[in-house]
C-alpha cells in the first residue's frame, strides 16, 4: 500500500512538469512527515551521508574534463585520425563518426558532451559530401549514446554509488560491450551506405594516417592515463577523473592552444553548474532509497518476485522491460538512482552479479537516450541539425533496432561483460 502511495506522488509531481530532483524529494518529505514518526533529524542527516561518498567526487571532475576537451579542439582531430583509417569504406566519413563517438567517449565520460563534440563537427560535412541529414543524424544519436557505456562513464559513477558496486570494475566492465556496439553501429552504418551507395573518400596513405594519429595523440593518451592507472592500481576511478580534468585542461590550454584562458572561466562555470544539477539529484535520490529501505519496499518486492517463481531469465526480461518503459519518461541519471535501489537487491537474491546488472541496465538508458518522448541525444541533434523530434525519431530506427538486439545478447549473455573485470581483478 505505501509503496503504491509513494509512487503514484512521485508521478503525479513528475506530470506536473516539475523537475525530477524536486519531485523526488517532495515525494519523500512528504510521505515522512505525514505517514511516518521518522524523526527530522535523521532526514538531515541522510541528506549530508547521501553524497558523503568518496566516489561521487569523480562525477564533477569527469564532467570538467569532458568540459574542456569539448572546447579544446579534441574532437576534431580524433575525427581527422578516424577519417584517415575508414573514411574509404562505404559511408566512410559515417564510419569515421561510429569510430571518433567511440573514441571521444572513452576520453568524456558523457552521450550528450559526445553528440555535440563529434556531431557539431562530422555532420555538416556528410551533408555538404552529400549525405541524407537523416543518415547522419541517425548514426551520431546513437554512437554518442556510447559515452555512458564505454568507460569512465558518469552513469556508472552513480551506478556504483547507489549500490556499492566496484566502479573499477564497471569501468573494465564497459569496455568489451562497448566495442562491440560500437563495431555493430558501424556494421549498420556500413550497411545502409553499401545499399543507398553513399560517398567514400579517397584512401589515405599511411604516411597521412601517421600524421592525424600523431596529431591527435594528446587527446587520445587521456584513454591511457584513465584506464592504465585504473588498470594497474596507481589510481582509483575517482583519482582517475582528477587526473583526466587536469590533462584535459593542460592539452586544450597549452598543447592544442584552441582553448583560450579567457574561455576557462566559462568552462569552469557550466562544468560547476551541471555538477549542482546532477549532485542535487543524487541527494534526492539517496532520500528516495533511504525511504524505500525503511518501508521495506525492495525487500518485499524481492520476496513477492521469489514466491512467484520468477527466475533469472524472466527477471531479466521483467527489467529490461521496466528500463525501456522508464526511458520513456526519465533521463539516465534520474532512472539509475531511482531504480536500482529497488531492483538490485531482487538480483542479488536471484544470484545475478551486480557488474553484469549494472551494464545491463546501462544499455538500456543507451537505448532511452535515442528515442522520444526525453531522449536526451535525440533532444542534443535536434539542436545541431534543426530536424524535429519525429523526423529524427525515423532516422535513428535502424541503429536503435541494432542496440535492442545488442540489449538482449548482453543481458543473457554475461561473459560479455565480466570476461575483463574477472580477467583483471581475479
Amino acid at each position: 500500500m505505501n509503496a503504491a502511495i509513494i509512487f503514484a506522488l512521485l508521478i503525479v509531481l513528475m506530470l506536473t512538469g516539475m523537475p525530477i530532483s524536486i519531485s523526488l524529494g517532495l515525494t519523500v518529505l512528504t510521505f515522512l512527515f505525514t505517514m511516518t514518526d521518522v524523526p527530522i533529524q535523521s532526514v538531515a542527516l541522510k541528506l549530508f551521508t547521501g553524497i558523503e561518498k568518496f566516489e561521487i567526487m569523480a562525477i564533477p571532475f569527469f564532467i570538467l574534463a569532458g568540459n574542456f576537451l569539448t572546447h579544446g579542439g579534441v574532437a576534431r582531430r580524433m575525427i581527422n585520425f578516424a577519417t584517415s583509417m575508414v573514411g574509404h569504406w562505404h559511408g566512410g566519413l559515417a564510419l569515421a563518426g561510429v569510430m571518433a563517438c567511440a573514441l571521444f567517449a572513452a576520453v568524456s565520460g558523457s552521450s550528450p558532451a559526445t553528440v555535440v563534440a563529434i556531431g557539431s563537427i562530422i555532420l555538416p560535412a556528410m551533408v555538404r559530401q552529400g549525405y541524407p541529414r537523416g543518415f547522419g543524424a541517425g548514426v551520431i544519436t546513437t554512437s554518442g549514446a556510447l559515452g555512458i557505456l564505454i568507460p569512465p562513464s558518469i552513469v556508472m559513477v552513480m551506478y556504483s554509488v547507489t549500490t556499492n558496486t566496484s566502479v573499477g570494475q564497471l569501468f573494465m566492465a564497459g569496455v568489451v560491450p562497448g566495442i562491440m556496439l560500437a563495431g555493430l553501429l558501424g556494421l549498420t552504418t556500413w550497411f545502409l551506405a553499401r545499399k543507398h551507395n553513399y560517398p567514400r573518400m579517397p584512401k589515405a596513405s599511411w604516411g597521412e594516417r601517421w600524421d592525424a594519429f600523431r596529431k591527435s595523440a594528446w587527446g587520445l593518451l587521456l584513454i591511457v592515463i584513465v584506464m592504465g592507472g585504473i588498470y594497474s592500481g596507481k589510481f582509483t576511478p575517482t583519482e582517475a577523473a582528477a587526473m583526466a580534468a587536469v590533462y584535459a585542461f593542460i592539452i586544450a590550454v597549452f598543447v592544442y592552444k584552441d582553448l583560450k584562458f579567457k574561455q576557462v572561466a566559462k568552462v569552469l562555470l557550466d562544468s560547476a553548474s551541471m555538477s549542482a544539477m546532477l549532485l542535487y539529484i543524487i541527494t534526492n535520490a539517496m532520500l528516495f532509497s533511504f525511504l524505500m529501505t525503511s518501508e521495506g519496499i525492495p525487500q518485499a518486492m524481492a520476496a513477492w518476485i521469489t514466491d512467484q517463481g520468477l527466475g533469472v531469465v524472466s527477471f531479466l526480461l521483467v527489467v529490461n522491460i521496466l528500463l525501456l518503459l522508464a526511458g520513456n519518461v526519465m533521463e539516465p541519471s534520474s532512472i539509475v538512482l531511482i531504480m536500482a535501489p529497488i531492483l538490485f537487491p531482487v538480483a542479488m537474491k536471484l544470484g545475478i552479479d551486480p557488474v553484469h546488472f549494472g551494464i545491463l541496465i546501462i544499455v538500456n538508458m543507451e537505448v532511452g537516450m535515442c528515442h522520444p518522448p526525453v531522449g536526451l541525444n535525440l533532444y542534443v541533434a535536434s539542436g545541431i541539425t534543426k530536424m524535429g523530434i519525429s523526423e529524427l525519431t525515423v532516422a535513428v530506427m535502424p541503429w536503435l533496432l541494432t542496440m535492442l538486439g545488442f540489449l538482449v545478447v548482453v543481458t543473457y549473455v554475461p561473459q560479455i561483460s565480466l570476461w575483463l573485470p574477472n580477467l583483471i581483478y581475479n
